[in-house]
């Protein structure tokens, strides 16, 4: 099978690239076929073996079998998530419900979990290194909470819920996918277009070319409403947007894409699921194996953010309706009318700086000059090597002395068989155990501008690409011996935390005034506009806190219902209306940044009853930008501390424990309060 099924040869390509270039979609199922019968077999060999349980022939010998499944599951949902053609789809749909089986059938082998609950009962007694008593230690951990000791009955319901699960989980993603290509805006009359710069129309133009429309289509990112809110002057045209975006996933049962019952459902399973395990609720499970603990300090930490975050947007929200004239200010007027605020208050217009921030400059010149000054890698692109898409570029990333490190792939542009938002996966991960070093992925919904168009980013798009490099610098730097800990391996609460670190860079002294030079005269960004952009750091932050929290708080609520609760016929927009009444944030001008119907963090991503993560994660962040501040900013040393004491630990060290090792202490909550002027 492996001379004609180029997922099943050896790599042949560097680091491990997979063969795009000669992968079809009618490869994937048999190769995921094969690793399956190949994975089932290196377990049966360690289950099954008369020997006594020792950590090399049981733990190490997990962390080896699986290679083959690993490696064509990184390749089909690097695809999948960024290039989900309906051959792609239908592939995933068919795939979800196996591999969901596949794995439960490995996490639930009693026989395994026997073996390594010897091994977990002397682990005292085994005289392990610290990576290695970790690997115990957490695998155990995690086959308890999969369900490995539950009896026989358990089990083959907790199965049944995990199959069907997977299989909700694709079918959100592609009700998602379809609603936001359907409910795309179309423009017929230029003038409704006032306010977008030229390459925003061209952009516009473009999408409708594609699908073969006339005039302009104005596609709809994942979260709730859309970047031209702030430069549309036609209000009627912002409403349709932010309609149409509100809509996704809903309307009733005569949309045949809606997901409110694929929600229900999903919510009563997780709550089964999680009561079988143990807990009062989805949330107590997730948590629990987090670094939060329980849903209660989460809850605890979000309500203490959502008063005075609402009270900022109560003030925001008059102070905008005055500046613009709109009295009824409405949700799809709040962005607009911002950028009237901010010209007016801090003689900033975002729209206008865009010019400042092309995409080769800002990738070169800031982001990965930025990591250059910090850890002292460097890029090269090879246009030899092929992605998995014509529009996703290869770079090679090397150490100061040379050495290669890894590859880095940027996958820029929007299209319509790529999911929104903006995300990192690693296609190989890096570990000792396997020899293998990292190829990682930054994908985002840039519109592109067309043919010899240059592509001037947003001041949001420029945070974002600094953003998701901070995850691509963990996958690269995560040095580990075993594959469990490898990359962005770490606690869901605490993997953002690179990435909201890396942000920072984005207007430092020595790297901002590189980038931020103008497209047509190279005039560098006047140093007055950037120190007004660093200053307005609390601008807006009652309602951007408010949008997250509200989200934040409609994700803990779906997951802190009971079996009892959760199987009762639930309204979803009589729900989302009671949880944001519960914590005060009901303001109709803010709307959460993702409502349940479109909520694919939370419903086809991996963060169900984990959305809190970025904030909680902010809590680190904010107090390390201003150890960074102490210890000279963009500096090789403190760069090189950061690295070698956090990103470069993966998960192999508790990462609490780990920022001790890099703080000196716990984190302060009030550096975090302070950036986002909640300090009253």
């Amino acid at each position: 099978m492996a001379s004609v099924n180029p997922l099943l040869s050896s790599p042949v390509l560097p680091y491990a690239l997979p063969d795009y270039a000669a992968i079809e979609p009618e490869h994937y199922l048999p190769a995921f076929d094969e690793a399956f019968r190949e994975h089932r077999a290196e377990v049966e060999r360690i289950a099954s073996q008369t020997a006594p349980p020792t950590f090399e022939n049981t733990l190490v010998a997990l962390e080896r079998a699986g290679e083959t499944l690993d490696r064509v599951s990184r390749t089909f949902f690097t695809v999948s998530s960024a290039d989900a053609t309906p051959a792609i789809q239908a592939i995933e749909e068919e795939l979800a419900p196996l591999l969901s089986a596949h794995g439960d059938a490995i996490r639930l082998d009693e026989r395994l979990y026997a073996r390594v609950s010897v091994l977990h009962d002397v682990r005292d007694t085994l005289d392990l290194d610290a990576e290695s008593l970790r690997l115990l230690t957490r695998t155990y951990r995690e086959l308890t909470l999969a369900g490995a000791g539950l009896s026989p009955d358990d089990k083959r319901r907790l199965v049944e819920i995990n199959t069907r699960l997977s299989t909700l989980t694709t079918t959100f993603e592609k009700h998602l996918l379809a609603e936001t290509n359907d409910l795309a805006v179309q423009v017929s009359d230029e003038r409704e277009l006032e306010g977008l710069a030229a390459g925003e129309r061209s952009a516009a133009a473009k999408a409708a070319e594609q699908r073969g429309w006339d005039g302009w289509l104005i596609t709809l990112p994942l979260f709730t409403g859309h970047p031209w809110l702030a430069s549309l002057a036609d209000r009627s045209v912002r409403e349709r947007i932010m309609t149409a975006s509100r809509a996704r996933g809903g309307r009733g049962g005569d949309n045949d894409n809606d997901n409110s019952t694929t929600v229900r459902e999903m919510v009563r399973l997780r709550a089964e699921r999680a009561a079988l395990l143990g807990f009062p609720t989805h949330a107590a499970a997730v948590t629990a194996d987090q670094t939060a603990g329980s849903p209660e300090a989460v809850a605890e930490l979000l309500r203490r953010l959502a008063v005075p975050a609402s009270r900022n947007a109560a003030a925001e929200k008059a102070e905008r309706a005055e500046v613009s004239g709109i009295a009824d200010l409405a949700a799809h007027d709040w962005a607009f009318a911002t950028e009237q605020v901010r010209a007016t208050q801090l003689d900033i217009d975002t729209a206008g700086l865009r010019p400042w921030f092309e995409v080769e400059r800002v990738l070169r010149d800031g982001v990965f000059a930025a990591a250059t000054a910090l850890y002292g890698i460097t890029f090269t692109e090879r246009h030899d090597l092929v992605a998995y898409h014509p529009g996703a570029r290869v770079f090679e990333v090397f150490e100061e002395d040379g050495t290669g490190l890894g590859l880095y792939i940027l996958d820029l542009y929007t299209r319509d068989t790529k999911r929104g938002g903006a995300w990192m996966n690693s296609i190989v991960t890096p570990s000792e155990l396997r020899r293998s070093a990292p190829v990682v992925v930054n994908n985002l919904n840039v519109s592109d501008p067309g043919q010899g168009q240059p592509t001037l980013l947003t001041l949001d798009e420029v945070t974002t690409l600094f953003h998701e490099f901070g995850h691509a610098l963990h996958g690269l730097f995560a040095r580990t011996r075993y594959p469990h800990f490898a990359g962005t391996a770490v606690f869901r609460d605490f993997v953002e935390f690179p990435s909201q670190v890396n942000e920072m860079w984005m207007l430092a002294p020595g790297v901002v005034e590189n980038y931020a030079r103008h497209i047509e005269t190279d005039e560098p960004l006047a140093a007055e506009v950037i120190q007004r952009l660093t200053a307005s750091g609390t601008f807006d932050q009652g309602f951007a806190t408010s949008e997250y929290l509200a989200a934040a708080w409609l994700d803990l609520a779906w997951h802190s219902l009971s079996v009892e609760e959760a199987s009762a016929e639930i309204d979803v927009a009589d729900f989302e209306r009671q949880a944001l009444e519960d914590i005060g944030l009901t303001e109709p001008a803010v709307p959460p940044r993702y409502s349940t119907t479109y909520f694919a963090h939370v419903f086809s991503g991996g963060y169900s009853a984990g959305y809190y993560s970025y904030i909680w994660s902010e809590v680190l962040d904010a107090d390390t930008v201003e150890w960074f501040g102490e210890n000279g900013g963009l500096d090789r040393a403190a760069g090189e501390r950061f690295r070698r004491r956090l990103l470069g630990v993966g998960g192999a060290k508790d990462p609490l424990e780990a920022y001790r090792d890099f703080r000196g202490r716990d984190a302060a909550i009030a550096p975090l309060l302070r950036r986002r002027g909640l300090g009253a």
